[in-house]
């Protein structure tokens, strides 16, 4: 069917109704169809002569771009092209990437090289036909030749210079900013070509052309940082600044009068870009540029901030760049806060942990001494200078600090027991038993009595550690952990002296008594105080406990164990099914309800317990070792890593991690478990506590708790499996 010769159709063509139901719709059945519907909007409609006169045109299945059948034959583009609208550029584009497409590399060169000669001033032939261009020597030729005709074409200078080696792309570039004066991106790109003079020069004369743009003005203060010139760039901040109409920060004070001052404040507000300016700076620290960074920021952070806003913002903003990796943004944020808001200790401590975590040894203990110096009762800055000191093996400085500080804030809490630990953890045990024989006079807190009860303790020295506590719960009968330690120690006695074992055991039940006479809501006295009975005293004792603390989930698994402990596995159940009624979403009562399960029925179980808590450690603790048990080893892997980063600071979860690097992992996987647990320096955990408090095991490091946990835990398992 001839194509009609029609005029050349107008840009805004307006598209035609929906298709019937009858009519097959052309993105179904052509592949091809998205790339032409450029095309087909230049295209007329197609009225077949033999169609009867009363069929509907909207029905028309002859048309070009909607095809009776995915397989049907599709009419050459090349002379849909030429016939309907030969002069339009971006015709020929798309029937060249059509061409393309269909894998007819050859066609589609043909095709754009027609395009080219048809539409020379169009760029898009141009740079279709320099990307379809067999060898960089014929993109170079396409490229030169297109900006014979097409001068003022950013994108065929731009390709031009990419393909161009660094000689010819200077040429390039020099011609490109005659013809293009407004695009940025050439001025910068021949300025990084050139020397220091060249790019001075190159600068001026593109900041005469676009002097708002502040790309420019930040290149050229990089360029001086380069050139070793580190003054000159807080000037050209300033005339950046003021290019754009804005006063920097460090000229506010220069404007006369407070209304005068509040009134530029409004106005920069309105029209300051603060997160361009902050990504300018952290692109510039990016680039090796740190003293230009400092200066953006030193220049341009206050721009905009109310007074009473100023810490707020600034102490986000530093704490966002931390986060993304910018820490000498963050670092400069902080230096230019602490001129105005040296009294606040919170961004001294801010400051000082930044410093701790990135900066060296001599730049925290410069920060340091400016925080002790303005905020001489802030015990944070004393408290990691002194252990920045003890760290570095300088006993003596850091004994000297903590000194200066006991002075400096002499009822401090903090302060006294770190020196105390100080002398105490370089064996020197008089001396910390004389500062916290001070402590408890001059501060005469709970923390101190039982600081001063756990070295006795630690010392093997008995009756010490017993008159310290029963002294200690005198004063303060409300501090549950005194008690906790007063029944412990007679616990510890019963177990060695088994001559008094029912003396010292009684003594234990009477600490544990008053003490739960005075915390009647501590769960740790209730369930020591359970822990001394046997099976029908013990579950007395945890009946009365959960009347005082209802819908306590650590009792109710107290209970749950208690009869799981004796046997009687069907009350446990019973009990666990009460408790998970009471606290459905507690994650320490689904994972043991996991564990109660017959295996086929853990992973029905696990799915619930992810539904009620998806995020609780113990949970994910369940569901990892339901992985291992049932050899996935990946996904259990995975599990692990998720539980450790959600809960770091529970040893029991690395003690589990690491056994199972030991069961399936490689010597590089167990090293790295023992690095991250370190590292995280855990606290808690069932276990973990347990063995870490014992006599034996303190003072020692975090590697030697965490076998020695993981060892447990394999003798738990164990004993779980025999029972079964």
């Amino acid at each position: 069917m001839q194509l009609p010769k029609l005029p050349v159709p107008r840009f805004d063509f307006v598209h035609s109704k929906p298709p019937s139901k009858k009519r097959t719709i052309a993105s179904e059945v052509c592949p091809w169809y998205k790339e032409e519907k450029l095309i087909q909007s230049f295209l007329p409609k197609v009225k077949d002569k033999d169609k009867d006169e009363g069929e509907d045109e909207e029905g028309d299945e002859d048309h070009p771009f909607f095809e009776k059948a995915p397989g049907a034959k599709r009419p050459k583009l090349e002379t849909i092209v030429e016939k309907t609208n030969p002069q339009h550029a971006l015709s020929w584009v798309a029937a060249a990437k059509q061409a393309k497409l269909d894998g007819k590399l050859g066609e589609a060169r043909e095709l754009i090289k027609k395009g080219c000669e048809k539409c020379p001033r169009n760029d898009h032939v141009w740079l279709l036909a320099a990307k379809l261009a067999p060898d960089k020597k014929e993109k170079r030729r396409l490229l030169s030749k297109g900006l014979q005709y097409v001068r003022d074409s950013f994108r065929l200078w731009k390709s031009a210079v990419e393909v161009a080696d660094k000689y010819n792309a200077r040429c390039l570039l020099h011609s490109a900013v005659d013809d293009c004066p407004l695009e940025v991106e050439l001025w910068l790109a021949l300025a990084k070509l050139e020397t220091y003079a060249g790019a001075k020069a190159v600068l001026i004369r593109a900041r005469e052309r676009l002097p708002h743009e502040r790309a420019l003005w930040i290149l050229d203060a990089e360029l001086e940082e380069a050139n070793g010139d580190s003054s000159k760039i807080g000037v050209i901040i300033q005339f950046a600044l003021r290019c754009e109409g804005l006063v920097s920060d460090t000229e506010y004070w220069m404007l006369r009068g407070i209304e005068y001052r509040e009134a530029w404040v409004k106005r920069e507000r309105e029209m300051f870009d603060r997160e361009a300016w902050m990504r300018e700076a952290e692109a510039a620290e990016r680039g090796g540029y740190v003293e230009t960074c400092k200066e953006i920021i030193r220049h341009t952070i206050g721009i905009g901030v109310e007074e009473a806003d100023r810490k707020r913002t600034w102490v986000s903003e530093a704490e966002e760049c931390k986060k993304r990796g910018s820490v000498n943004t963050a670092r400069a944020i902080y230096a230019h806060a602490l001129t105005f808001l040296m009294s606040k200790k919170s961004v001294w401590v801010k400051a000082a942990y930044l410093e701790k975590s990135h900066g060296t040894t001599e730049s925290l203990e410069v920060l340091l001494r400016k925080a002790v110096l303005y905020r001489p009762r802030a015990e944070v800055p004393w408290l990691m200078g002194g252990k920045e000191k003890w760290l570095a093996g300088d006993v003596p400085s850091a004994r000297a600090i903590i000194g200066l500080a006991r002075a400096a804030i002499p009822d401090s809490e903090d302060i006294w027991l770190a020196a105390a630990k100080l002398e105490f953890e370089n064996n020197e045990h008089e001396a910390a038993r004389l500062l916290l024989s001070q402590a408890r006079t001059e501060v005469n807190t709970e923390r101190v009595w039982m600081k001063s009860a756990i070295v006795e303790r630690e010392l093997g020295n008995i009756e010490s550690e017993n008159t310290l506590l029963k002294e200690g719960l005198v004063q303060f009968p409300s501090f549950f952990k005194l008690w906790l330690m007063l029944g412990q120690l007679e616990e510890r006695l019963a177990a060695a002296q088994p001559e008094k074992y029912f003396d010292h055991l009684k003594e234990a039940r009477n600490a544990y008594d008053s003490g739960l006479k005075e915390c009647v809501n501590c769960v740790p006295l209730w369930l020591s105080r359970a822990n001394l009975e046997e099976e029908t005293k013990a579950r007395e004792v945890l009946k009365m406990a959960q009347e005082k603390n209802p819908k306590n989930p650590e009792l109710l698994l107290a209970a749950v164990r208690l009869e799981s402990k004796h046997g009687h596995q069907e009350e446990a159940d019973i009990l666990m099914a009460k408790a998970l009624q009471e606290c459905p979403n507690s994650g320490i009562l689904w994972a043991a309800s996991i564990e109660m399960v017959p295996h086929p029925l853990r992973k029905t179980k696990s799915m619930d317990a992810l539904k009620k808590c998806d995020d609780d450690p113990h949970v994910i603790a369940a569901v990892a070792k339901l992985f291992c048990h049932d050899g996935k080893v990946d996904i259990a892997r995975t599990w692990l890593n998720r539980l450790v980063t959600l809960a770091p600071d529970i040893g029991d979860f690395w003690a589990l991690c690491y056994q199972f690097e030991m069961h399936h992992g490689t010597e590089e996987n167990r090293e790295d478990v023992l690095k991250r647990c370190v590292a995280a320096k855990p606290k808690y955990g069932e276990i973990w506590q347990a063995i870490s408090k014992a006599v034996e095991n303190a003072h020692q490091p975090t590697e030697f708790i965490l076998k020695k946990v993981e060892d447990a835990l394999g003798k738990k398992e164990n004993a779980a499996k025999n029972r079964t």
